[in-house]
């Protein structure tokens, strides 16, 4: 168990493994933390399957009521207070550049960390990343209100149910549209090469993700065929990117990896198979079957 700090906040982190960093934001909403990346919420324990071969950085997010991160609510910078601690985590630890992996909450927490220091993330993978559904526009905020709010006012006597709605108010509601941190526009001209695994239940939905994947330019998506909700990644450990440190030239690998790499059975969409592009120094291909 290790902490750091930084001013008024306290990250509670976790490392594993050894070589190039890969920080884990795990699912959960706003009550993200550790737990998150290697008990049952995900498809896979990603500390599990990547520590072999990069040092795996998971952590609480602050103010998680199930989490030991703490520090104060910025009313008027959510997912900047957010980002402001997954950088500030990486300096910590004297990472200059990572990759950065993340379920749910993890993809507009991902899109806002490439936006904020885009030369710092060389990958990153969003998992059944959240998203805004027209139909349902107070999805998040209703849940956070009846799911998070309450149970971090109990827990931190310092922070009101008044103060908790303001924080909510401002994270999904004053712009409530496609992934809530950046634009279509920010999408369309990011150059970070991204892998999206949708997902589709009403807090991940489908076309906000692959809305995602069809705008980035450097940007690969898959799923397994026939699958849904949660199924549609239960399989991604065989589709989630691993990558090589990149060499001296600034190339480096970023291909499918994992245990079941290769099985027949693995039926990826026609689509998404055989895919082999270079894009800014990193080539993205899958080592799947076709179908």
């Amino acid at each position: 168990m290790s902490f750091f700090e930084k001013g008024a906040v306290r990250i509670h982190y976790e490392e594993a493994g050894a070589g190039y960093p890969l920080l884990l934001i795990a699912g959960g909403g706003l009550n993200s933390n550790i737990s998150g990346i290697t008990g049952d919420y995900p498809p896979f324990n990603a500390i599990k399957e990547f520590g072999n071969e990069y040092r795996c950085i998971a952590y609480d997010l602050r103010n998680a009521p199930p989490g030991q991160s703490t520090g104060p609510l910025e009313i008027e910078r959510p997912w900047d207070s957010h980002t402001d601690d997954q950088l500030a985590l990486m300096d910590h630890l004297g990472f200059e550049k990572f990759m950065v992996l993340g379920f749910c909450i993890g993809g507009p927490l991902i899109w806002n960390l490439i936006k904020r220091a885009p030369d710092r993330v060389v990958a990153a993978v969003l998992a059944m990343p959240s998203g805004s559904r027209p139909e349902m526009r107070d999805l998040f905020y209703d849940n956070n209100m009846k799911g998070w709010a309450p149970q971090l006012v109990e827990r931190r006597p310092d922070i009101t149910m008044e103060q908790a709605e303001k924080f909510l108010t401002k994270m999904y509601r004053t712009n409530p549209d496609f992934v809530f941190t950046v634009t279509r526009d920010f999408v369309r001209q990011c150059r970070t090469p991204v892998l999206i695994l949708p997902d589709d239940i009403p807090a991940h939905p489908y076309a906000v993700a692959m809305e995602s994947a069809l705008l980035a330019p450097n940007a690969e998506v898959s799923l397994l065929e026939g699958a849904e909700g949660e199924g549609a990644t239960r399989g991604a450990a065989d589709t989630v990117v691993s990558a090589r440190a990149p060499a001296g030239d600034g190339v480096g690998w970023v291909e499918p990896t994992g245990p079941a790499a290769g099985r027949p059975d693995d039926k990826l969409r026609e689509t998404h198979q055989s895919l082999a592009r270079r894009h800014d120094g990193y080539r993205f291909r899958s080592t799947h079957p076709t179908a």
